[in-house]
């Protein structure tokens, strides 16, 4: 790991995740989680402050970077919330299956390299009932945003810590093994080839 990667993107995504328009999309689908909770892609811990913790009996955050995770944990201890951190990537889900209420995952989707294995682990921890509830950046609807996409998205990734710009959101959810239940969309504020979000709950199909 270079500086960079060290010292330099953590505070950039931690700023670039935390702006208005984005914490705006992190209240409509954070405090619909409940019971046992699997935070997929925990960050910096910017979704603690809209968790509805009465709600909430376990929480569990997912995060392969040590200098998020430090972030996090002193997030949650100003917040007071309890959270039982797991240092592995999307794909390695160390829980059992059918031990959680909640999967939640929040711009997360994008930075996940094998994301077929990666939802397919989310379904199987998922007891039956229990749902995934997403909020996501992808391909946008209209050809001429999407092309710009493609474009700038070789680079993006390379500075933005993996980052896809241009995948499809719906598409992949389904492909891992869920069935989309509520689905909303939109562009919020801001340069249209990062701005196209995906936004909703699944179940296993």
């Amino acid at each position: 790991m270079g500086l960079y990667d060290k010292y330099i993107l953590p505070k950039c995504l931690h700023w670039a995740c935390n702006m208005k328009p984005i914490r705006k999309q992190r209240e409509k689908v954070v405090p619909l989680a409940e019971g046992q909770v699997l935070e997929i892609g925990i960050g910096s811990g910017l979704n603690l402050p809209h968790y509805k913790t009465e709600n909430v009996t376990k929480l569990w955050g997912l995060e392969p970077a040590d200098e998020m995770r430090v972030m996090a944990n002193k997030r949650a201890e100003e917040l007071g919330i309890e959270v039982e951190f797991l240092g592995l990537p999307g794909e390695e889900i160390p829980l059992e299956d059918n031990s959680v209420d909640t999967v939640l995952m929040t711009y997360t989707l994008c930075t996940i390299p094998e994301t077929e294995r990666a939802l397919r682990g989310m379904s199987r921890v998922l007891r039956s009932g229990g749902r995934l509830i997403f909020c996501e950046h992808g391909a946008a609807p209209d050809a001429g945003v999407r092309r710009w996409q493609d474009r700038i998205n070789p680079l993006w990734k390379r500075i933005a810590g993996g980052c896809n710009v241009n995948r499809a959101i719906p598409e992949l959810i389904e492909v891992g093994g869920f069935r989309i239940d509520n689905f909303e969309t939109m562009y919020i504020p801001g340069w249209r080839p990062l701005t196209f979000n995906y936004w909703g709950t699944a179940v296993s199909a």
